[in-house]
């Protein structure tokens, strides 16, 4: 019992779920000064949690032809977990994310039947062209809009700023870190490799541009922060991306799959201490506790990748 429970969690890279739900965190706290009501904050983290995990089923459920030469000891091909029961795992998993959305809200509903809709593309036909990583980055902006959904009764409530901003910069940031994984089971090309850092770059220039409030100049209000002193929270920011730069170092100077999938992971975890630094930053003191709690949610992570591997 316990091998096969172990083989699903494998099937879903269950770790990754603890990148996805700080998103939704993040997005109800730029909606919100509080956690509050919890009946719309506990189903909008169950409804992100299904529909990232059904993603990562139905990737390995697509992906079987080529598992089966490169990784064939994914839970698949291996024979641990069949073809269809993966097939009916990610469909529960699906269809239990969009119920739980319903039960935040039909706003919600409608923003997590646009992100199974860019999971299901990105999974199937969208992976193997040059637009996958794009259709990988909306599914990181849409999670992010998914929390701020419950921003009002109406549909248009959730796409204003600064969400709809920081959704962006966070979806460019995930654009990246798919280019830069795109290759992680063989060699990588340094040149791809570097391309993919400076799009990781871009979306984390973008979070500072909100920061240090410099979209101002370009026209765009995105509203001011609860810190006194934005340069603090800039400073974390150059922490997170320094230690991402580290690691990318050493698989741009050997672009073996140890350094690059090790370098993955790594960009992966940053999401969460994102999402902990933009709420500190939009709250404010205030938010510090939802800010630790956030940043807490890389433990769990942290301890199951070492049975889970997150890539």
């Amino acid at each position: 019992m316990m091998k096969t429970v172990y083989q699903y969690l494998r099937l879903c890279r269950f770790p990754t779920v603890f990148t996805a739900l700080p998103d939704i965190l993040m997005g109800f706290l730029l909606t919100h000064t509080a956690l509050e009501p919890l009946s719309k904050v506990i189903p909008l983290l169950f409804a992100s949690a299904g529909l990232y995990l059904a993603g990562m089923v139905f990737n390995d459920y697509f992906d079987v032809a080529q598992d089966t030469q490169e990784r064939s000891q994914r839970p698949i091909p291996s024979g641990a977990v069949s073809r269809q029961s993966a097939f009916i795992f990610g469909s529960v998993l699906m269809l239990g994310g969009l119920l739980c959305a319903w039960l935040a809200s039909m706003a919600s509903l409608l923003v997590a039947l646009m992100l199974a809709a860019a999971v299901l593309l990105y999974d199937g036909p969208m992976k193997r062209t040059p637009l996958g990583p794009l259709f990988m980055g909306s599914c990181r902006f849409l999670n992010v809009i998914l929390g701020a959904s419950a921003a009002g009764i109406r549909f248009g409530s959730a796409w204003q700023q600064p969400q709809l901003w920081i959704a962006a910069c966070m979806g460019l940031y995930i654009v990246g870190v798919t280019l830069f994984a795109r290759r992680e089971s063989g060699t990588s090309s340094k040149l791809s490799l570097g391309v993919a850092l400076l799009v990781t770059h871009v979306g984390l220039l973008g979070l500072a541009a909100y920061i240090m409030d410099w979209t101002t100049s370009l026209g765009m209000l995105l509203g001011a922060g609860g810190v006194e002193k934005p340069w603090t929270v800039l400073l974390l920011l150059g922490a997170i991306t320094f230690t991402i730069d580290r690691n990318a170092l050493n698989a741009l100077l050997d672009p073996q799959p140890r350094h690059v999938q090790k370098t993955v992971g790594l960009m992966l975890l940053s999401v969460i201490m994102l999402d902990a630094m933009l709420i500190y930053f939009k709250l404010g003191p205030s938010g510090m506790p939802y800010a630790i709690g956030t940043a807490a949610l890389m433990a769990p992570a942290f301890l199951m990748k070492k049975v889970i591997p997150l890539t």
